[in-house]
């Protein structure tokens, strides 16, 4: 899906492989629009969540976009349009190594530890993007 061998490509990956936030917008009759970190996996976002409206919603509607936030101007857009899965039975956030690594400076800075995180943030969602806008 993502050109490497591009610029623009390029430019996509190093986004998901540097930013440690991206936007998550969600359908249905109450959308959201909520900041959220994931782990790139080659071809799809996985994110850890707590349970509660937004996982109800990707439930029910799992159309989703996702963006990057801009330049202050607009510019370094990157947006990506696809569906969301909400993975049942899988592993927690302190069993997957990239993304504790990614994440444990900020899971300190929240006063949490690895396994108090997992706990809360424990329903794990799979976003497979079919478009990316950039």
């Amino acid at each position: 899906m993502i050109d490497a061998s591009s610029k623009e490509g390029k430019r996509v990956l190093r986004r998901l492989e540097e930013e440690l936030v991206v936007w998550l917008a969600t359908g249905g009759e109450r959308p959201q629009s909520v900041p959220v970190w994931f782990l790139w996996e080659r071809e799809s976002f996985l994110v850890y969540s707590v349970p509660g409206r937004k996982v109800r919603q990707l439930e029910a509607h799992p159309r989703v976009h996702l963006n990057f936030n801009s330049t202050r101007s607009g510019g370094d857009v990157v947006r990506f349009e696809g569906r969301a899965e909400v993975l049942a039975g899988h592993p927690p956030a302190t069993s997957n190594e990239a993304y504790m690594r990614k994440y444990r400076e900020q899971i300190d800075s929240l006063g949490m530890t690895p396994e108090g995180f997992a706990k809360e943030y424990h329903v794990a969602i799979r976003i497979q993007p079919e478009k990316i806008k950039s």
